[in-house]
């Protein structure tokens, strides 16, 4: 690991004075459970490190009207544990407690999560982002068992590792992010993940000099789960998820908004799988017709066409558990 400066302040204010103008000069430090890892790997060599731990402002989950505010340096455990959060939001609770491991939910991050890194095996053993030796995709020419079956038409085909990704999108989220002088700007959760077009961009919307400092989620009503496709043991990303949000009224679904995990280098919106449901009685029937059109436009690469069955196998039970809810 290369050596660099450590800085912990006790100000959103102070952190972004710290941070630089360009990726890779500085990183920011929440729980560690990415940086470090990525630090160890030489992924990034930053002169800097800014830690989050001392900023009392990014902590905590409040209710406030019609709102619920979610510090980004708020622990999944706390996250897991919140009775507000538990309430409303069950989309959020299953894959805050699927992380599965104490350490990584007594110190990982909400806003970790959104912010770390892809997991691609070719981007983590020095390939670069985009897994290529020289003008050569070892992605498409390799083991892409875990990677993108949407959106890959591009270079970039790593699928997001954020576990809480789709189900904010769904439930339309807010972020609010903190740039130098302490300057405000918002985000929909929708825009928040970009695909890099280079493999010097990050992943996310965010500046180099930005900080990711709360969610905001609007209280109304919808009912809302994520189903995740596990390995039946580990502590491992799921292969494949699923976040449901919509209403009922007059007896059938609406504003539903469906967005599929791990499958696409951003939370992949399901805008046929939505629209399959909207106006419709929920039943399994109509949760499977979901499903199929979830499922529509993938392009699986050479080793992973088994997800386009996992996709619609998690959006019939997310459908199905959110209508239970």
């Amino acid at each position: 690991m290369k050596s660099f400066e450590y800085a912990a302040p006790g100000t959103l204010k102070e952190a972004t004075a710290l941070l630089g103008d360009k990726w890779g000069e500085t990183e920011i430090l929440a729980g560690g459970t990415d940086l470090v890892t990525s630090l160890k790997q030489h992924l990034t060599t930053p002169g800097r490190v800014v830690s989050l731990r001392n900023i009392a402002e990014l902590k905590g989950i409040q209710a406030e009207g019609k709102v619920v505010r979610i510090g980004a340096t708020t622990t999944l455990g706390e996250l897991a544990a919140d009775k507000t959060v538990k309430q409303h939001f069950p989309a959020l609770i299953t894959p805050a407690e699927g992380v599965g491991s104490p350490q990584l939910h007594s110190v990982g991050t909400v806003g970790g999560d959104l912010c770390q890194r892809a997991r691609c095996w070719y981007f983590r053993n020095g390939f670069g982002l985009f897994g290529k030796d020289g003008a050569t995709s070892l992605v498409r020419e390799g083991d892409n068992r875990y990677h993108a079956i949407f959106g890959n038409d591009g270079e970039a085909l790593f699928v997001s590792p954020s576990s809480l990704g789709p189900a904010l999108i769904a439930l339309d989220a807010t972020l609010v992010v903190v740039g130098p002088k302490e300057k405000k700007r918002k985000i929909a959760s929708a825009e928040f993940f970009q695909t890099p077009k280079t493999a010097d961009e990050r992943e996310t919307a965010l500046k180099p000099n930005e900080i990711l400092a709360e969610i905001e989620i609007p209280l109304r009503g919808l009912r809302n789960a994520t189903y995740e496709v596990r390995h039946r043991h580990g502590l491992d990303w799921p292969y494949a998820t699923a976040s449901v949000a919509f209403e009922i009224k007059g007896g059938v679904a609406s504003d539903a908004r469906i967005v599929l995990g791990q499958v696409a280098p951003v939370p992949w919106s399901a805008v046929g799988a939505a629209k399959a449901l909207i106006g419709a009685k929920v039943d399994a029937s109509v949760a499977s017709k979901c499903g199929e059109a979830a499922s529509q436009g993938a392009k699986p690469l050479s080793k992973n066409g088994y997800k386009i069955q996992l996709v619609k196998a998690a959006v019939k039970r997310a459908v199905l558990a959110a209508a239970t809810a």
